[in-house]
């Protein structure tokens, strides 16, 4: 039965120091064996945690607390083990980067729900947009979105700007207004996008209210438009519908989701490499990747934890 709660959350709200937040906040996950990663800045909170749900749920109440976030609404999956090795409360300019300094986050677009998706981005007026990273869309997508192949959520202003001048011409001077859809895993990255695109001037913005992760859960998959399975940001690497466990793995090489496909090629090599790096790392990278494989495998078949235990100080 699984034990860990995994807890998904971001909250756009002004932190006017966030440096006085990170200290204790820090503190509690460590007290309470929570691990995981969230970011602060002065736009907001952002990240996932795990834990026993009493831990995850003193941290969440403990966020609910801060400026802004009392109405807080994490995603919460389970897992068999933790996901996460090690606890990291680090201070950042944005919670998730787009390098538009000027931006205001919390001037998104217009939510729609997971049941009220599939009618907007089947109109044929609206463009749809997939926000994430091109190694994302190559697990899956919604049918008939646009990939605008970035290989960072940074990489998307310049794209939309160049993309959005050629649609423009094409269209010409008497075209309606342009009518946008966009969405990402878990909503952080569309809802800044989506405002993003009211700041250049686009006025009829959408974003899908939860991310891929709720409509994959709210959606039965008979009635779904989405193809593929989703990529996370944890140790389960992919899931489907219902956030069932995906069939994809993680490359210990270059952190890429690996295809059912891509494990069976002759060039995959657990723990060390894929076909997609498998020329780009050297036999000295490989040999000590595949030490650290091997020398994981022992420590989780004597059920202690290959990285991010700590070691007693000198003094005891």
């Amino acid at each position: 039965m699984a034990s860990y709660r995994v807890a998904a959350l971001y909250r756009f709200t002004r932190f006017e120091d966030p440096a006085a937040i990170q200290g204790p906040l820090a503190a509690l996950c460590d007290r309470l064996g929570v691990k995981g990663t969230l970011l602060l800045a002065r736009e907001g909170i952002n990240g996932t945690i795990a834990g026993e749900d009493a831990a995850i749920a003193a941290v969440l109440d403990h966020i609910r607390a801060l400026p802004g976030c009392a109405d807080l609404s994490p995603k919460t999956a389970w897992a068999e083990r933790t996901p996460f090795h090690r606890m990291k409360v680090r201070l950042k300019k944005e919670i998730v980067t787009l390098g538009e300094p000027d931006l205001d986050p919390t001037d998104a677009g217009t939510y729609v729900a997971p049941a009220d998706w599939n009618a907007l981005i089947s109109d044929p007026d609206v463009v749809v947009i997939d926000t994430r990273n091109a190694y994302e869309v190559a697990v899956g997508t919604f049918e008939g979105a646009i990939d605008p192949k970035t290989a960072s959520f940074s990489d998307f202003p310049a794209w939309f700007r160049d993309w959005r001048e050629t649609v423009e011409a094409e269209r010409g001077p008497d075209a309606p207004p342009l009518k946008v859809a966009m969405f990402c895993t878990g909503g952080i990255r569309c809802e800044k996008s989506t405002a993003f695109l009211k700041a250049e001037g686009v006025e009829q913005v959408f974003h899908l209210k939860g991310g891929v992760l709720d409509y994959l859960e709210q959606v039965p998959e008979p009635e779904s438009l989405w193809r593929g399975e989703c990529f996370v940001f944890d140790e389960r690497v992919a899931v489907g519908h219902g956030l069932s466990a995906g069939t994809h793995v993680l490359c210990r090489g270059c952190r890429a989701p690996v295809s059912p496909e891509g494990q069976a090629s002759s060039l995959y090599v657990e723990g060390v490499s894929c076909p997609a790096c498998h020329d780009q790392r050297t036999d000295d990278q490989k040999a000590r990747a595949a030490e650290r494989h091997r020398q994981a495998l022992h420590c989780e078949a004597l059920g202690i934890d290959h990285v991010g235990a700590k070691l007693p100080s000198r003094s005891s």
